[in-house]
Parts: C-alpha cells; sequence; structure tokens
C-alpha cells in the first residue's frame, strides 16, 4: 500500500466547502485544504472496492466513470467531498467505521448527486456573485463613512453585509446538500439499494456533532445538516422496498483491517485484532501489524498461511512482496510484484510496484528501456508522484538526464510543491533536452509551474 504526499491544489479548486471568514472587510469563502497537501493512500484492493461500490451509481446517473478520480485520504475523521473534474475524494476514517457497505454507499451516491446536479460549478459561480457583492458592501460602507464622518457606521454597514452574506450562503449550501439527498435516494433505487446506510452515516454524524461540537466534525463543516434533511431520509427508507444490510462484506472487512493496521500503531491493532482471532481480515491486520514491528518472519508466516488459502489472491501476494522488499530480498520482492501483476494485470499500482523492484536489481540497458515503458505506460493511466519518482531514476540509469529532470521536476511538484525546485529541474531538463518532444513536454510543464 503505496501513501503518496501530494499537492492537490488543481483538482481541490472546487472542492465542494464553505468555509466562510471575515478578513481585511472581505468576505473569504474557501477550501482550508485546496493550497495544502494530504497524504493520500494509494491501494489496489481499497480502490477496487470503491469502484465495484461506484460504478453502478454512475452508471444509473450517467455519469462516465473514472477510477483514477477517485482517491483515499488517510484522515480519521468521518468525510468525503467532490473537487473539478468530478475528483471524488473520502477519508479512511469513512471506510474504517463503516458498519455496512451500504454506509459507504449511501455517502458515495451523497457526493454522486453533487456532481449530477452540477454543484461545484454552481457553487463557484455563487461564490463569484456573493464576492462581488461584498466588494459593492465596502465600497458603499466607506462611501457612508466619509460622508457621515462617522466611522462606526462604515462598519455597521460592512458588517452587517457580511452577516447576511454568511447567512445566505450556508441557506444556500443546505439546499445544495438537500438537493445531493434527493439525488443519493432516487440512484440508490436505480441500483435496487435501500437508503438505509446514508441515514446511519447522517445520524452517525449528527450523534458526533453533539458529542464532540459542530466546530470538531469536518463532515458538518463541508455538509451542513438539518432536521428536515434527516427527516426525508427517514421518510425515504421507510418508502424503500429494498433491504437493508445488517452487516459489512468480507470485502469491507479485509480493507478495513488493512487500513487500519497500515495506518495505525501496531499496538492498537493487536488490541482490535487480537491473535485469537484467527478470521482472514484479522489475520490480515496482525500480519502487517508485525511488518510494521520488523517482525518480518512472523509477518511472513502469517501472509503464507493467507496466501496457501487463497493463492490466486493478488493482494495478498502484493502484502508479501512489501515484506520482502523491506528486508531487501528484493528478487524475491520482484517475484512476487510479477506474481501480482499476472494475477491482476490490469493494476497500475502493482506494475509500480514491479518496476520499483526492477530498478534496485541493476537492470540490463534491455531491461532499463522495458521499465521506462512500463512506467511510462502507468503514469499515463495514473499519474503518481512515486512513478514519476521511479521514472527519473530509469531514465538516469539510462543515461538520459535531460528526461530524468523532467520526470524529477513532475516527481517534485506532485510530492512536495516545491515550485522553485520544479522550475529548476524542469529548465534543467529543458537546456539538456535535444529531443523537440520532450522539449515541448518541458515547456508545457514550465507554463503550469508558472501558474502555481
Amino acid at each position: 500500500m503505496e501513501k503518496t504526499y501530494q499537492k492537490l491544489k488543481n483538482i481541490l479548486t472546487g472542492r465542494y466547502t464553505l468555509i466562510p471568514l471575515l478578513t481585511a472587510g472581505l468576505l473569504l469563502l474557501f477550501s482550508p485544504n485546496a493550497s495544502a497537501g494530504m497524504t493520500i493512500i494509494s491501494d489496489e484492493e481499497t480502490e477496487l472496492y470503491l469502484q465495484d461500490i461506484l460504478h453502478p451509481i454512475f452508471q444509473a446517473a450517467n455519469i462516465p466513470f473514472d477510477r483514477n478520480k477517485i482517491f483515499i485520504v488517510q484522515d480519521n475523521s468521518l468525510n468525503a467531498f467532490v473537487g473539478d473534474g468530478n475528483n471524488l475524494f473520502i477519508h479512511s476514517g469513512t471506510i474504517i467505521s463503516a458498519k455496512t457497505d451500504d454506509e459507504i454507499r449511501g455517502v458515495l451516491s451523497h457526493e454522486a448527486g453533487h456532481i449530477l446536479g452540477g454543484h461545484i460549478i454552481r457553487y463557484k459561480l455563487r461564490l463569484q456573485e456573493m464576492q462581488n457583492i461584498s466588494l459593492a458592501s465596502m465600497v458603499l460602507a466607506g462611501a457612508l463613512g466619509a460622508a457621515s464622518g462617522r466611522g462606526d457606521v462604515a462598519l455597521a454597514v460592512a458588517l452587517g453585509s457580511h452577516s447576511s452574506l454568511i447567512n445566505q450562503a450556508l441557506a444556500y449550501q443546505i439546499q445544495e446538500e438537500r438537493s445531493a439527498d434527493e439525488a443519493a435516494v432516487k440512484l440508490l433505487e436505480k441500483t435496487h439499494r435501500s437508503p438505509r446506510g446514508l441515514f446511519d452515516f447522517m445520524k452517525k454524524i449528527q450523534t458526533q456533532n453533539k458529542l464532540q461540537g459542530i466546530e470538531e466534525n469536518p463532515y458538518f463543516r463541508t455538509h451542513p445538516m438539518s432536521g428536515e434533511r434527516l427527516a426525508f431520509l427517514q421518510q425515504a427508507l421507510k418508502k424503500s422496498p429494498y433491504p437493508a444490510e445488517q452487516y459489512g462484506s468480507e470485502q469491507l472487512k479485509r480493507i478495513q483491517a488493512k487500513l487500519y493496521a497500515f495506518i495505525k500503531a501496531p499496538q492498537q491493532t493487536s488490541v482490535k485484532y487480537p491473535l485469537s482471532d484467527q478470521s482472514i481480515p484479522a489475520r490480515y491486520a496482525q500480519s502487517i501489524a508485525a511488518f510494521k514491528n520488523l517482525q518480518f518472519h512472523k509477518a511472513q508466516q502469517i501472509i503464507d498461511n493467507l496466501i496457501n488459502n487463497e493463492p490466486n489472491n493478488p493482494h495478498f501476494r502484493e502484502l508479501k512482496a512489501q515484506i520482502l522488499f523491506e528486508q531487501g530480498k528484493i528478487k524475491e520482492a520482484r517475484q512476487e510484484f510479477s506474481h501480482a501483476v499476472q494475477l491482476r494485470p490490469s493494476s497500475i499500482n502493482f506494475k509500480i510496484s514491479e518496476a520499483q523492484a526492477s530498478l534496485e536489481l541493476s537492470p540490463s540497458s534491455s531491461e532499463l528501456k522495458s521499465i521506462i515503458a512500463q512506467l511510462q505506460k502507468a503514469l499515463t493511466v495514473k499519474p503518481s508522484s512515486l512513478g514519476w519518482l521511479l521514472l527519473s531514476r530509469a531514465y538516469h540509469l539510462n543515461k538520459q538526464e535531460a528526461e530524468a529532470q523532467y520526470a524529477a521536476a513532475r516527481y517534485t511538484l506532485s510530492s512536495t510543491g516545491n515550485v522553485q525546485l520544479a522550475k529548476k529541474q524542469a529548465e534543467l531538463a529543458k537546456k539538456k533536452s535535444q529531443n523537440p518532444q520532450l522539449t515541448i513536454k518541458i515547456e508545457d510543464l514550465l507554463n503550469i509551474i508558472q501558474s502555481y
């Protein structure tokens, strides 16, 4: 399971989030994470699970589906949101805390409702309109203050206007949330699913709000709730002819165990998944906990037993490969990564891991060309900072320095957001480039860097 620190500025610009602040007399509405980095988890097994959940929902909504637009955010809180380009983000805490698959399905149906309603575009237009009104109110306040000779008049006009705008903004967003609820219920009905999961999730959020305070819950800040919304979902639940799930699926339990074990300390995993629990999800978590504790023999023993039970499970093979890789058993690790690729040839994550192991084995010139081609194809389908880092290294080993610096610039920009370093790397790549096509790519990258 790869964890990548990424700058997500471009795809988060239109995040459907509303945080009102009064700063320098202007109402600013922004996403607190719009220019900051988040830790994104890239895991084949979890992404496939979310794909299985989302694909039918998007089909019912007639929305083009792209698995590579699903992002798992490493965050313990309960949250999910959409951004520009129909990018969808779900917090690991939401997945781990779900009691049933229907809870995940309900949350994602709600987010699909935002996409279906065009709320991102409408929100941005509304935001611009409100900012224009806010600026006009400040001009009016200044004029009245100057005419009366009283600063308190200007302040009263400005604050009154901003208070009204904030109330309008919150009311507007609650309206959009209700609209997304209605769309979610319809989408769930089209896919023959109960709205129980969405209702249960909203109740869970409401309970947390009461226990922790509204300001402590990020989901409430981004998805303001009302009694009317809960009443609507309760009525929809009563009308639904489809049975509600009582338990989570085996697939959900496995990814919950996997995410929990990778994110939490091994001691916490041992409490939640004690050795007395010999279920597959528990043993999965126990292997990861041992791996994190550097108990490699124990970790490998547990995962080998799981592989004996399910020899064609590529995710077990991937974990074994990671355990071997960390022990420096690179050749054996590559074999396991290659086995995982054979079992799931469509997996970009597995192919990148296989390439990483291959680069550690002093590849020949012909092998390097094969690795470069594999990474180029992978990055075309699914860009990732790790992919760019590995491609930079492969180019360097192959003595293609211009290409290596270009890939390094892409890695720097996506991984650390260090614009100045990325610019230097791109400029060095342009200076070394003797390939017109590469030069065009570098110039495009420099234009992107210039926009930051």
